[in-house]
């Protein structure tokens, strides 16, 4: 089904593999009739090609990308310019897009979701942007019908910032990098690596977009065969996908942690800009005849088959039929593993929805960039017709994922075929993905074509005592289900037969709702600000020497930003930084907020000019412990505040609230054995926030332990490898060391600044 193989590979007339051994440079040439190096090979790749036309360093190994469009949603879009216009903002340099899908609902919080939406229309005419109203379209599709472009760059503040199929290179990160791009600055990275995902074969009936990702997640996330690169998807069965089933793989490419994705492209994208009114923006894009790549992902499109995510990631994957042919085993180790994701906090229990050998499911949910798109939709409405899902505890949720989409399916009469099943048929809303929509019953069980499973993905709060969880699937197996009244179906049994539809894309729709001000900024405009959306505080630049107390200490395997700021209604408070920050680890360390305010106050009686012990009496003892070893070490060039150990934190989300929360807090670090993807680090980094690495094994400080770290100012002016720091116990200073990482200089500058506003204010 899948095969990684082990090192490099080249791939010749984009069919045929040769793994990069001492012969396969003379293999390549007896096939060709040509010598290559291995360095142009690796130049021939779509991604080489579309980097390098990006890159303004002249050195392609250095990067420094210039982006052709960004977009941003709702969670993230007030923080990005209220960041951009603490630092000069005047105009949006690019075409940016701002989109209002994550809380278009405006059940929490008053007023706060719908000010934003009316922030985000201002400042779309005040700097030149296109503002996207509620309802209308999730991100990313809004993103593929109206700004994808062969060969093109797109940089958007969502994790699932995904176009590759399509032929643009999207990357999604935190805020900050955004507003670097908004300030004419550059997106700065090494160059990555690149790995072939090869394509052969075609899917079996019932087996969609979802399995086939599934399938791929299951095989590199946890060994990160993909961990920071590009994946490029070529070979022979990329022709046997439509466009829209290649989208839905693309779009989960995010759940490996690679960086970015591209994939080849041939007449059938063509036919998809065609159809959308923009056939100037196709472009072919194919490996060159003889390409390297750094590893190479097999697929063999036909030996697929449903997959189904069990709780609590992406990556725990199994085919249905295993499942169901092992559901006691399976269950039970998925309870086992919910033990480590759900800290024990709650009683958490599969095994109990076996009836008479069956697994019986409590909800169904297509939705969002991942399941809202055109055929998934037609397809469940296939396998639907003429059932019903029964008037039990099982429901039905379908959201298709713009109202282009949604207006075709009225017409051709697959929202009638939905909604006649008893299902229900929503607007454009990605809640379901990230906590916002359609949370379960305590103890239930959700099935959804969507992104992400993680623990309270779905809504639930363990700090309630609350429970429910989520499986990954595709669209045509969730209609299986529902079909069987909640049993875990697995869409190869399904005996109909599923139909061709044509899709015709109705511009009107966008053309006379979508403000789009075609980059004509109006500065006369003024903002519109609600009474949530708050300036960010004043931050500090990094003193000399730091005391840090650790208040978190996450022992998880990986730990998601879920877990570092909560998505779900807490995201209503996102244009206010510290009524956000209050849920900053609220579902995994209660106690976090208090600790980390407590320390915060001897930071902020030394910035009023007083000194931190009158603050913090019990810091007395620490600076005396401290002094005994570095008498020169004083309130005026040492400062204060919180970090937290986390195994391996930043799994998931791009929200930059995951770092910033800690920032506001008065958190200078967060101490890891490795980062779970580049964009949390950035984040970390454009906060002003030290991404200090430790070796794994027994930590030498614990929970609550005060660490000393001198000379860091210095360590990082002068790119020091190794930093020194001190753990402050009874009997004295225990000395350890951890390391930074590799940093760009305008990187270190942005942290010797304080943050990211700090280093752009003038």
């Amino acid at each position: 089904m899948i095969e990684l193989l082990q090192g490099g590979a080249y791939l010749v007339n984009g069919t045929e593999i040769v793994e990069d051994n001492g012969e396969a440079l003379q293999i390549i040439k007896s096939k060709t009739g040509r010598t290559v190096t291995k360095e142009e090979a690796a130049g021939s790749t779509i991604a080489a090609g579309i980097l390098q036309s990006h890159n303004t360093s002249g050195n392609m190994n250095k990067l420094k990308i210039k982006f052709d469009k960004l977009t941003s949603h709702d969670i993230t879009f007030v923080g990005i310019i209220q960041t951009a216009r603490a630092s000069g903002l005047t105009k949006f340099p690019v075409p940016y897009v701002l989109t209002n899908c994550h809380n278009s609902l405006c059940a929490v919080g008053g007023t706060i979701n719908e000010d934003d939406h009316m922030f985000g229309l201002t400042c779309a005419k005040k700097y030149g942007g296109v503002y996207v109203p509620p309802h209308q379209a999730v991100i990313h599709q809004f993103a593929r019908e109206m700004l994808a472009c062969g060969g093109g760059m797109i940089l958007g503040s969502d994790s699932h910032t995904r176009y590759g199929a399509l032929g643009t290179m999207a990357i999604g990160e935190g805020g900050p990098e955004l507003v670097k791009q908004l300030l004419n600055q550059t997106y700065d990275i090494n160059m990555p690596g690149i790995v072939g995902v090869y394509l052969k074969g075609a899917p079996v009936k019932g087996v969609g977009p979802q399995d086939v990702a599934l399938a791929i997640i299951g095989a590199v996330f946890k060994n990160g065969y993909v961990k920071n690169k590009v994946m490029e998807f070529v070979g022979p069965g990329v022709a046997s996908l439509s466009t829209d089933f290649r989208i839905g793989i693309d779009v989960m490419t995010t759940e490996t942690t690679c960086l970015s994705s591209i994939w080849q492209t041939d007449d059938e994208v063509k036919s998809f800009y065609e159809i959308h009114g923009r056939k100037e923006d196709y472009k072919e894009l194919a490996p060159g005849e003889v390409t390297y790549y750094d590893g190479m992902i097999v697929v063999d499109l036909g030996k697929i088959r449903p997959m189904i995510a069990m709780p609590f990631h992406p990556s725990n994957t199994y085919t249905i039929e295993e499942v169901n042919e092992n559901l006691t085993d399976i269950l039970a180790e998925t309870e086992k593993r919910a033990l480590v994701s759900l800290d024990g906090a709650v009683e958490f229990s599969l095994r109990d929805k076996v009836k008479n050998g069956k697994f019986y499911v409590d909800q169904g949910i297509i939705a969002g960039c991942a399941g809202g798109g055109f055929e998934n939709i037609c397809a469940a409405a296939d396998i639907l017709k003429g059932r019903f899902i029964g008037s039990d505890g099982f429901t039905l949720s379908v959201y298709p994922a713009s109202m282009p989409v949604y207006m075709e399916l009225i017409k051709n009469g697959c929202a009638a075929d939905i909604l006649e099943t008893g299902a229900v048929m929503k607007t454009a809303f990605c809640g379901p993905c990230f906590g916002a929509g359609d949370t379960p019953a305590n103890n239930a069980f959700s099935i959804r074509h969507s992104t992400r499973n993680f623990p309270n993905r779905e809504g639930s709060k363990l700090q309630n005592g609350q429970i429910s969880s989520v499986a990954l699937m595709d669209a045509r197996s969730i209609a299986a289900t529902a079909a069987n009244k909640g049993v875990l179906t697995p869409a190869t049994d399904f005996d109909g037969e599923f139909h061709k539809y044509q899709y015709h894309f109705d511009s009107n729709i966008y053309a006379n709702r979508v403000f789009d001000s075609h980059g004509v900024a109006e500065p006369d405009v003024e903002i519109q600000f609600g009474p949530n959306i708050k300036d960010w505080p004043a931050m500090g630049a990094l003193p000399d020497n730091l005391v840090l107390q650790v208040v978190s200490e996450i022992h998880d395997p990986v730990t998601t930003t879920d877990e570092l700021i909560p998505s779900g209604e807490t995201s209503s408070y996102r244009s206010n930084p510290l009524g956000l920050a209050e849920f900053a680890l609220s579902r995994k360390d209660p106690q976090y907020v208090g600790r980390a305010k407590e320390i915060q106050k001897a930071e902020k009686e030394r910035m009023a000019g007083g000194h931190p012990c009158q603050a913090c009496p019990q810091l007395k003892e620490v600076m005396e412990a401290i002094k005994a070893q570095y008498p020169e070490t004083n309130h005026e060039n040492t400062g204060f505040g919180s970090t937290i150990f986390a195994v391996k934190p930043g799994d998931g989300s791009a929200r930059e609230q995951a770092a910033s929360c800690q920032k506001v807090l008065g958190g200078w670090a967060n101490i890891a054995n490795e980062y779970a993807t580049k964009r949390y680090r950035s984040n970390l980094i454009n906060w002003g926030m030290l991404p200090f690495l430790i070796a794994e094994g027994e930590l030498p400080f614990k929970n609550l332990d005060y660490l000393f770290v001198p000379g860091i100012r210095k360590a990082v002016e002068e790119k020091e490898e190794n930093i020194k720091a001190y753990a402050v116990k009874e009997n004295g200073l225990c000395e350890f060391t951890m390391q930074l990482g590799e940093l760009t200089d305008e990187e270190r500058q942005i942290i010797l600044k304080g943050c990211l506003i700090n280093y752009n204010r003038v």
